[in-house]
């Protein structure tokens, strides 16, 4: 009967253990695209100046 205790343990220890490698691996996921998405808005703002659209250099003749 202890054995069977003991398996138990075992078995809820390596359970607790995958839950917070899963949980590490969500977080660490999560901050990499977090940084990405800052990146991405950083390297946006700097390629325009202003919000509205470009506008054509001359006019087109009709």
């Amino acid at each position: 009967m202890y054995a069977e205790y003991q398996l138990s343990q075992y078995r809820s220890a390596d359970l607790i253990r995958q839950a917070e490698h899963e949980r590490l691996v969500r977080e660490t996921l999560r901050s990499r695209r977090a940084a990405r998405r800052e990146a991405a808005e950083r390297t946006a703002e700097t390629d325009s100046h202003t919000g509205r659209p470009r506008r054509h250099r001359f006019l087109r003749t009709a």
